[in-house]
């Protein structure tokens, strides 16, 4: 035990974990404080961990609903919850050194690595700043633009409120709304809807994307990194468009009653919000099944590593394409914009799939036999938790005490990563010091 508690022999995954579950301890105990609910009693502890999860984590699943039952002392600890959780508690605590003009060590940095999805040590604290400052740009452009929205229909101090609180939410792909109904009420809107969503896919592609952009580089002299998250991006939100249109578009309760424009509009937020974001402006929970299973799959996938969002990443997906494609064409080499990928990279990539898959098959057959709700549902809610996405086809609210235990502990496995959280528990990861001879097998 006295091993385990000194930080100097923890690992960078293990201090990870342990900082993400200490900022998600702090917020639970003060969603309990009787100031935090409208009711003045405070939430109940199980519940406050979940809330406080879920902010952390970025995912938006909710038991109570924020607008009604948080008064505006808890919303704003949601709000920096989100914050914390989406620019990650590293870069946060890194920001706190810098303000009382402290030395950032040596572990420090390799944490904030780990922390950010980083390739590379040298430069690492530049990108810290970096990511502060690009974060709060973006989130205060994105406040302003919903604030000349907001203010048409609200007094001046709500309006700037409410800008301010949906704009870190989307930028930091959390999905919590205090209207009471997500963005349901705005369904035809362009401004909200392209706002939310532009912060949403900023958040999802990832800083380090962000700043390649930022520079004006061609797309040709772009990273392999950044040309995979943007196309893979891009590719999943035409994709998720058409899909969403086609299933939805015939559907009363979704799209059939809007106009041909709205329609396209709603399509469009729809196949975005699904990586990690759980804004809605279609209700949830009257989506078509078929609707359903192709949002699962978009949540599954996610956004892009070294963002606010979870999945498995958008780059991940992209080098399982990869492995599909060489090994269809009966190519040696796993290549992508005529690069050769790592088989290190290939081993990352199948492991995180492969856990995932385990975690969200894992979670749905316990929650079949704890909840009573249907199958698809119980899959849509474990996938978007896992996803850190947010949204619900109704059920979080009557999860059992076991159900919310599950999903409180995917989430926070979709927020600090499958492979990192893997790390953490093995500790290290050790090479062989033999290698056994090679034998083949037949698969397929």
């Amino acid at each position: 035990m006295k091993k385990f508690f000194n930080l100097y022999n923890l690992s960078s995954a293990q201090i990870l974990s342990l900082g993400y579950s200490t900022v998600i301890l702090l917020g639970a105990l003060l969603l309990t404080l009787p100031i935090a609910t409208t009711n003045g009693q405070g939430m109940n502890f199980l519940d406050a961990v979940f809330t406080a999860t879920s902010a952390t984590a970025v995912t938006g699943l909710i038991v109570e609903n924020t607008a009604s039952f948080f008064t505006t002392f808890g919303q704003v600890v949601i709000m920096c919850l989100i914050q914390i959780g989406g620019l990650g508690i590293m870069s946060m605590s890194t920001l706190f050194v810098f303000l009382v003009g402290k030395r950032v060590t040596l572990k420090h940095r390799l944490m904030i690595q780990d922390d950010l999805d980083q390739f590379e040590l040298s430069g690492i604290l530049q990108l810290v700043k970096y990511v502060i400052a690009v974060t709060f740009t973006i989130e205060g452009t994105g406040a302003l633009l919903l604030f000349t929205r907001f203010i048409q229909d609200m007094p001046l101090g709500k309006a700037i409120y409410f800008a301010i609180f949906h704009s870190v939410s989307a930028f930091n792909n959390a999905g919590f709304d205090i209207f009471g109904n997500s963005l349901e009420n705005f369904t035809g809107d362009i401004t909200v809807n392209l706002t939310i969503t532009s912060l949403i896919i900023l958040g999802g592609i990832g800083f380090a994307v962000i700043a390649e952009i930022y520079d004006g580089k061609k797309f040709k002299n772009f990273s392999l990194q950044t040309k995979l998250v943007l196309s893979v991006t891009a590719i999943l939100i035409v994709v998720g468009m058409i899909g969403a249109f086609i299933l939805e578009h015939s559907n009363p309760a979704t799209l059939g009653k809007l106009p041909l424009g709205d329609k396209l509009l709603a399509s469009y937020f729809l196949s975005v919000t699904p990586r990690t974001a759980g804004f809605n402006t279609v209700p949830t929970g009257a989506l078509r099944s078929s609707t359903i299973f192709f949002v699962i799959i978009l949540m599954f996938i996610g956004a892009s590593p070294g963002s606010t969002g979870g999945g498995i990443k958008t780059t991940t997906f992209g080098a399982l394409l990869a492995v599909l494609y060489s090994r269809v064409t009966g190519k040696d080499d796993i290549e992508v914009y005529k690069r050769r990928l790592d088989k290190e990279v290939i081993f990352d990539a199948l492991s995180i799939c492969l856990i995932a898959l385990t975690i969200v098959a894992l979670v749905t057959t316990i929650l079949t036999i704890t909840e009573k709700a249907p199958f698809l549902d119980l899959l849509f809610e474990t996938v978007s938790a896992f996803g850190t996405v947010g949204l619900s086809t109704g059920v979080t609210g009557n999860l059992s005490v076991i159900g919310r235990v599950l999903i409180i502990l995917t989430m926070f496995a979709g927020r600090v990563g499958p492979l990192t959280l893997a790390v953490a528990v093995a500790e290290k990861r050790h090479k062989a010091n033999i290698r056994y001879p090679e034998e083949k097998i037949l698969v397929g």
